[in-house]
This record gives structure tokens, sequence and C-alpha cells, in this order.
């Protein structure tokens, strides 16, 4: 349409006459009611029709200005006046950019236009401001470009042409920013999967968020998420850390037999044994990760307000360790909670005095090294795999949209974080042996290498996989009560969707 209106409107010779009957047509296009007058809706809606982009008041501003009688529109010769009177003063400011008068403006002229007013900007830059206005391709501004373009933008001189720049190049800066956070939130919408690990990059969000206190309404929305999803796979969640201490090549322990057995010792309840502690960890693991998130962002961004992926996914990294120092005694506990016997703890403080007595303070931080290298594959692969993912369906398949969609980024995100657990799950079964082992009787203690090279020998490459059936399988239950959950919490707390 905008081609159309170009051809119907703007050509490359222009008597008075010619621009006569241009502004006649232009103006019966506009004057939808056939009152004689255009208003400011009739302008709004009629350029808008045509392709024509405005900024925000402009056609007000428009009106008012060519307004001489104050009915509130513009009747023809009003409208022919007032684009005579912009067009000339585009003349002279098209005149002053065209620094070496060839009737054209390149982006060099544009830098040393924007320079000679002290606002320096790179060429990447200034070539951007030129392509958002180069109608036919050229890499250059001639006069009818230049027109065509500012004809029913305010801006008439250098300054506030200048200005207008500005706001483009902030636009543009904010639309590219908008749009990762909008992907972030899809790609954050797909990995509602609380499956217990939190190794993945925290959530982020808009300054908008940060600023109205959305934020922590979005993070309980979560946090309860997580508490029912983590309930709700309890049992699953149990037989993986059962699998993983007492499954051997030699004492293989199927799903059916490991339940049997932990129904046969403690009855229906004891399936959720550890379950408490498990989900009293998700609101400080999540308060800490998120500040010290926003921390490491600020200290680790090569460039005010901006976050590149590679720093994303190490201050992300960075806060989980952060956090994972902090609560991991509550880790180290959970696991012993899980697979204790009938009797042996009372409760969690029961468990934390009688560790803390037999073992001392090092025992709450058994395992703490391999789970903190398994942040790092984790995230890594993670997010490594998403964005290759992601790129292959963007160059394969986008036509019309470089969004994905929801169903796209689901299946992005749950491939790239099955691929993230696989990768780090062997370290995972190390620290969870390690944060065992004492409680075990007659189980020997011994450091990360060499209980890999023992579960290597005795066991083979296999042996660093037990129990990631049941950890899969909590996927789905997982990922469906998380998502029901978090959106009946942000509906009652009322976040906007």
């Amino acid at each position: 349409m905008y081609q159309v209106v170009r051809k119907l409107f703007f050509t490359d010779c222009q008597c008075a006459e010619d621009a006569s009957k241009t502004y006649d047509d232009l103006f019966a296009k506009l004057d939808t009611n056939k009152d004689g007058k255009v208003d400011v809706s009739e302008l709004k809606a009629g350029l808008a029709a045509m392709g024509i982009k405005t900024g925000k008041g402009a056609a007000q501003k428009i009106v008012s200005s060519g307004d001489q009688d104050k009915d509130d529109g513009l009747d023809f010769n009003e409208f022919s006046n007032y684009l005579k009177e912009h067009e000339k003063k585009l003349r002279l400011t098209f005149k002053s950019l065209d620094k070496n008068n060839d009737g054209r403006i390149d982006f060099l002229e544009i830098k040393q236009s924007l320079a000679d007013l002290g606002m320096d900007i790179s060429k990447d830059e200034a070539q951007k401001i030129l392509n958002s206005i180069d109608v036919d391709g050229t890499m250059t501004l001639d006069w009818n470009e230049w027109r065509e373009h500012f004809l029913f933008n305010t801006a008439t001189n250098l300054q506030e042409i200048i200005r207008y720049w500005k706001s483009l190049r902030e636009e543009v800066s904010l639309e590219q920013d908008m749009s990762e956070v909008a992907e972030m939130k899809l790609r954050e919408r797909s990995q509602v999967l609380d499956i217990g690990d939190s190794l993945s990059i925290p959530d982020e969000f808009t300054e908008e968020e940060k600023t109205t206190g959305m934020w922590w309404k979005q993070l309980s929305a979560g946090a309860m998420a997580g508490a029912v999803s983590r309930t709700g796979t309890a049992p699953l969640d149990r037989m993986k850390v059962f699998m993983q201490v007492h499954s051997t090549k030699s004492n293989k322990i199927s799903l059916v037999g490991g339940f049997k057995q932990m129904l046969k010792e403690g009855g229906v309840a004891s399936l959720w044994r550890g379950n408490g502690i498990n989900v009293l960890k998700i609101a400080p693991e999540t308060a800490i990760k998120f500040m010290a998130y926003e921390k490491f962002k600020k200290m680790l961004s090569s460039e005010p307000g901006k976050v590149k992926t590679h720093e994303r996914f190490m201050a992300g990294s960075l806060a989980g360790a952060t956090a994972q120092t902090v609560i991991y005694p509550m880790e180290v506990m959970k696991t012993r909670l899980t697979l204790r016997k009938t009797g042996q703890y009372t409760g969690m403080l029961d468990c934390a005095k009688k560790i803390l007595k037999k073992e001392g303070v090092k025992a709450f931080y058994k395992g703490y090294v391999p789970n903190l290298i398994g942040i790092i594959p984790y995230a890594g692969i993670d997010l490594a795999v998403y964005e290759s993912l992601k790129n292959f369906w963007l160059a394969r398949y986008a036509k019309d949209s470089a969004n994905p969609g929801i169903l796209v980024l689901l299946g992005c995100g749950t491939l790239s974080s099955t691929c993230g657990q696989l990768a780090s799950y062997p370290l995972a079964l190390i620290r969870t042996r390690m944060q065992a082992q004492a409680s075990l009787e007659g189980s020997e203690q011994m450091p990360m290498n060499l209980m890999v090279k023992k579960i290597l020998q005795k066991e083979g490459f296999f042996g660093l996989y037990r129990g990631i059936l049941p950890n899969f399988m909590k996927v789905i239950p997982a990922v469906s009560i998380s998502y029901v959950v978090y959106e009946h919490m942000k509906s009652s707390l009322g976040i906007q969707k």
C-alpha cells in the first residue's frame, strides 16, 4: 500500500500545479466522510491505512498547526498551505545535511551532521538511521525520499530531526530489548518444568515489573507452582534418590520393586519423605538466585542496560552457584530425610542436630563440588541447545515472523533441558551418593574422583545414570501441575497475562 501511495503522490518532478493536484488527491483520500474537512481521527486513520507511519500525537500537532479558523479540522486550503510550508522547512534541512551538495544524503553525512551537534554515533548506527528512511535501497536519500518520509512528521528543523533520530535509535534498541524479553518470557513459560533440580538460568523481569513490584508476585506464583509440583511428584523424586544410592549392577532395583520396598518399610506416607524440606528451600533459593543474578548482570555487562547472551549465561551460573552455596545444607538434609528409615529422624531439626553431632559442620557440604560443577554443563548445554534448535527452526520454517511461538519454544525448551540433564546427571548422582554415604551402614567414605572411578569399574558407564528413568518420568506431571498452578496463582495475584 505504501508503494502505491508513493507512486500516486510523490514523483521525481513536481511543479506548483502538480503539487496542488497531489494535495487535492491526498486530501480526498483522507476526507473519508466527505465534509470538506480532515479532522484528527480521519488524518490518523487515513495515514495508517496508507501505511504512512506517524509519531505519537503527530496527527493532533498537524491539525493544530494548520487549523487557522480553529474549527478542529483542516479544510483543503489549510491542508495544502500546511504541507507547502512544511515542505519548505524540510527542503532547508535536507540541504543542510547534504554536505557535498550532490542532491543525496549518505550515512557519512548523517554521522557528520550528528557529530556537529555533539552526538557521536557509529557508522552502523548511521546506516540503520539511513535504512529506516531509504525506500529504493540505494543506501542514499534523495529529496523525494526525504520529503515522503517527513511530510507527516512534525519534525522540521535540524534539531528536531536529530531528536527524532535519537528517539528512533532508542525505539529500535527498546524494540530489540522488548523482543528479547518477550522471547525470554515465552521460554520461561516453556520451562515451567520444576523437577526439583534448579540449575537453569534464573527468571528475568522487565524494568516495569521491577519498579511496580510485580516481580515478587511472579516469584510467588512460581514458588507456589514449584511447591505443588514437587509435592505431586515427590514419590518419583524419592524413587530417583533411592535408585541413585542403592541400585547397583548386582542389586538392580526396578520401579515396581523399589516402590514395594518403600511401602513395606514405611507405608504410603513414606513416599513423601524429604518433601517438606524440598518445598521449604524453594523460597530462599529463588530469592537468593534472583538477587544475585541482578547483581552479577550489572557487574558483567559490557554495555550499561544491555546483557549479551554469554554475559547472561555467566551471571546465571554465578547466581546459581551463590544460591546453592547458601542453601546447600538443606540439600544434604533433603537427601538424608528422603533415604531415612522409619524412626531414624523425627523431623528436620532432629536430622540437622544428629548430622552436626555425629559428623560435624563439614557434613552439610558433602557433594558440594560435583553439585557446583554440574551447574555449568547444565546451564551451558541447555542454553546452547535451545538457541541452536530455535535458530534451526527459524532458518528452515519461519516465513512471516521471527517469533517461533509458544509451541516451538516449548519443544526447544524441553529438548534443551533434557540435554542439560543428561550432561549433568552423573554429577548429580555423585553428589547424592556423597551426601548419603555417611548415613549408610558400612559405606566407605571417599572423595568425588574415587567414587567416579569405583562406579565405572563396578557398574560401567551406565552406572552413572542410575535413577534417570523416574527422573524423566517426573517431567510431564511436573510440567502439567506447575503450569496449572502457575496460571491460577497469576490470576489470583492479579498478574496480567
